[in-house]
């Protein structure tokens, strides 16, 4: 009987392949179960009729099985059928099971031969069979036919392979005998997935066909050609018979009767047949489930792991119960409060790994969007020179200034902090964005009580739309308090009140390297000098460090010229003279300055614009573009231009006092103001308001669909605590039998055999006597290990050791003395 405590295990995991189906899920468990691959005609829907006893499927010529049949055969008292998809509808006529599987394959399939790999779920109730599960799968062909796509070929072995493939699968390889078994296209594929054998069984039908004097009696002995489970021989009914509407349990009979009867299969009778079959898929799939059981056993706690999360928001929830209804409704607040915080302050549980959400989101928009948008503010450098230039000359009027005016400062300061105010609502903006987004994922995951949900998420997001509005002033305001007073002694400002008015002066505008090309050989040649300038001088140093200093240029009268690079120099080189023809350094009327590249020329040439040291009349002619106007765009008088770097520098050091303020009370305003109030409404207020909106019991009313979804979901969830425990109890008092030893199958790894060696197609290999060619390597019959080789004691017959046989009785005497393989010793 094999193993008596797996007997449950197979309609258990049919009710589990049942729970994750009807949820809508995929059954990612890869379930233990019996594929039926074949070709066309082959007999493989026969083959489970007869295990079942009845006509139920359907027959025709071409493709008839154009989706796949997951049959679920369970041992009962009473004998109906039922389909998955036709939830409580008991058919106990098999003829109107036929016609729902035609009717069913049609929905999805159309009328025109196409096939779908969407399967059909029947489950048979009977008390003539063994608790078994296959799947009956499209016939391979290699023609199209009527409306068929052109690829029905490579469709059908798509959807094949999808089944196979998995590991937990067995596969049943059914094979006519009037055929070439070595051109099998079942065992090829078969092959395919399993290389080693250790899922393959191999089916033999019309045996009754073959032609006379030839046998398969060696194949079915598994010493042609062989299997490391071997083959089984069955006789299906006749086209003939199935007109004539046969009973099929009087063809059982006479296959038991051709079995008996044949002088070539008389000594396997006990071991061929369609009753042996079933009992043999039914101990094989019970012993492939108990080696399947480690992994089924992991993932099905993991699935359970997975499902105790949810099935306990439906634990304490009584649908029709009011007092259950006010409970529920004070635990969802209670319980959206806490995930509301959590998703805002951060937690070890639960934690998102695909992408930022809640504080973290804010968090980014506060120290990384915020600040980014404050850094977008670009000052157009050329109108801002040209902005503090014209206020500068505005507020002298008619006099000339020999100082820098404290008035122009905060003109062009206050104008930049008004700029402040568009990032400062963005950021707002973006902060209530993230929020109402959080309060709708809390909603979302309780998952109860639509009109609740609802009604929460309108009722915190109104609030959090209320705190927008106090927000946005209080950040306006603050705003309007930089305006009002411009602080020119905050400790961090590089202006008037700490160093003085010429303090600004000392600002560096630029540091680099430049080389002082035109120092005579005599006088040591042209040497590289680390030069800074700022908005009075020119200085260069030895090195970086700025520890010995070489000299300083006063910038007074200085203006550049260009210099025309020498013969054999690859150096861009401009020049710095004095305008009262004095010499500038040394006995050096210019000095000529050289760089690597012309932009680095240009670029130095803007430094000295900005410090006030212009090029000559020409060059400057040169430097405006066609359609500028040249009243307002170079001043000649450096004066100005020092005051107007002197400002430059001033309104960057202030508004980056500004920015460092406004970055650090942004956050702050926003989590005073809004979130942390919102926080506070949650827990004291939101309960309130929803007694206040409607009655709570309709406030906590289930839709169909969670009612649904949670029946399904506690269903699953006990199904898969009771396969916990069965699984538990088998793997401690059951003993799996050893799958057969390996045997030589690579007749099967080749393509074709050659015309000279292959017999013809319709012809099986005919066995009149001992076995052609060479000796096999395992001429063992069907289902018992060889011998060992080489084992000290008696040669043991192959038929003799039937303690050792795990699918069937003893076998009966042969009434011919049994044949001993070439190769055995007697």
């Amino acid at each position: 009987m094999g193993n008596r405590g797996m007997e449950d295990l197979i309609p258990l995991i049919n009710k589990l392949q049942d729970a994750f189906s009807s949820i809508g899920q995929s059954c990612n468990l890869d379930l233990p179960q019996i594929a039926v691959v074949g070709g066309q005609s082959a007999g493989k829907s026969s083959v489970l009729e007869n295990f079942v006893g009845r006509d139920f499927l359907p027959r025709g010529s071409g493709i008839v099985t154009r989706r796949p049949l997951i049959l679920q055969l369970v041992h009962n008292k009473a004998e109906y059928a039922e389909f998955l998809h036709c939830k409580g509808k008991k058919f106990v006529d098999f003829d109107e099971v036929r016609m729902e599987i035609e009717a069913e394959t049609d929905r999805i399939t159309g009328s025109n031969k196409g096939i779908s790999p969407i399967p059909i779920n029947l489950r048979v109730y009977s008390p003539h069979v063994l608790n078994l599960t296959l799947i009956d799968l499209p016939g391979m062909t290699k023609v199209a036919v009527g409306d068929q796509p052109v690829d029905i070929e490579h469709q059908i072995r798509d959807m094949l392979l999808q089944f196979i493939t998995k590991e937990s699968c067995l596969i049943l390889a059914v094979t006519p005998a009037n055929t070439d078994l070595a051109n099998s296209d079942a065992l090829k594929i078969a092959k395919e997935v399993d290389p080693q054998g250790l899922r393959t069984i191999g089916v033999i039908t019309k045996l009754d066909l073959m032609d006379e004097g030839t046998d398969a009696r060696d194949i079915l002995e598994n010493k042609l050609l062989p299997l490391r489970r071997g083959y089984i021989g069955v006789v299906n009914r006749s086209q003939k018979d199935i007109d004539g509407r046969k009973d099929i349990r009087a063809a059982l009979a006479a296959e038991r009767k051709f079995f008996l009867s044949h002088p070539s299969y008389r000594h396997l009778a006990d071991r061929m047949g369609t009753p042996h079959l079933q009992k043999t898929l039914n101990q094989q799939l019970t012993n492939h489930i108990r080696d399947t059981l480690p992994g089924l056993r992991s993932k099905l706690q993991s699935q359970l792991l997975s499902l105790e999360k949810e099935v306990e928001e439906y634990k304490n929830f009584r649908p029709d119960d009011p007092t259950r209804k006010t409970k529920a409704l004070l635990q969802m607040v209670q319980q959206f409060g806490v995930d509301f915080e959590k998703r805002i302050e951060g937690s070890g549980d639960q934690v998102d790994t695909k992408e930022l959400s809640g504080g973290a989101k804010i968090n980014r928009i506060f120290h990384e969007r915020f600040p980014f948008e404050l850094v977008k503010i670009v000052f157009d450098e050329k109108e801002l020179r040209k902005e503090i230039s014209h206020a500068i000359k505005n507020v002298h009027g008619v006099r000339t200034g020999l100082f820098t005016p404290d008035l122009a400062f905060e003109a062009i300061v206050k104008k930049q902090i008004v700029k402040l105010k568009e990032p400062c609502i963005k950021c707002i903006d973006l902060v209530i964005q993230e929020l109402i987004n959080t309060v709708r994922d809390c909603t979302n995951k309780v998952q109860r009580g639509v009109l609740c949900c609802l009604e929460t998420e309108r009722i915190v997001s109104t609030y959090v739309r209320e705190r927008e509005g106090k927000t946005k002033d209080q950040i306006l305001l603050l705003i309007d308090i930089e305006l009002s007073y411009i602080n020119t002694n905050h400790e961090d400002f590089i202006g008037f009140a700490k160093y003085g008015p010429f303090s600004v002066s000392s600002l560096v505008i630029r540091k680099g390297w430049l080389t002082i090309n035109n120092i005579s050989i005599m006088k040591g040649g042209s040497k590289e000098y680390w030069f800074v300038l700022t908005a009075e001088s020119l200085s260069w140093y030895k090195d970086e460090e700025e520890k010995e200093k070489k000299y300083m240029l006063p910038l007074d009268n200085l203006k550049i010229r260009d210099v025309e690079k020498g013969f054999m120099s690859t150096k861009h080189i401009f020049a710095i003279f004095n305008t009262e023809q004095r010499n500038v350094y040394k006995d050096l009327r210019q000095i000529e300055l050289a760089c690597e590249s012309q932009d680095d020329v240009d670029s130095w040439k803007a430094s000295f614009l900005r410090a006030g040291v212009y090029p000559e009349k020409d060059q400057v002619r040169q430097l405006q573009p066609e359609d500028a106007a040249p009243a307002d765009t170079f001043s000649m008088d450096p004066q100005l231009e020092r005051q107007v770097e002197t400002i430059r520098n001033l309104v960057d050091s202030y508004i980056g006092i500004v920015n460092k303020t406004i970055r650090d009370l942004m956050p702050k305003t926003i989590m005073h103001l809004m979130i942390n109030s919102a926080k506070d409404f949650i827990h004291s207020e939101l309960l309130a308001y929803l007694y206040s909106s409607g009655d709570q019991n309709s406030l906590m009313e289930e839709s169909a669909d969670q009612a649904q979804r949670r029946d399904e979901m506690l269903r699953m969830y006990h199904a898969l605590k009771e396969a916990l425990t069965i699984i538990g109890d088998i793997s401690t008092s059951t003993v799996s039998v050893p799958v057969p030893p390996p045997v030589n199958d690579s007749w099967m790894q080749v393509e074709r055999r050659p015309a000279s060696v292959a017999p013809p197609p319709t012809r099986p290999p005919a066995v009149r006597g001992t076995t052609p060619g060479p000796p096999p390597l395992n001429p063992t019959p069907a289902f018992n290990a060889p011998p060992i080789p080489n084992r000290v004691g008696p040669p043991t017959n192959a038929f003799s050791n039937s303690a050792q046989d795990p699918f069937s009785a003893p076998p009966q005497i042969p009434s011919r003395p049994a044949r001993i393989p070439p190769g055995v010793p007697r």
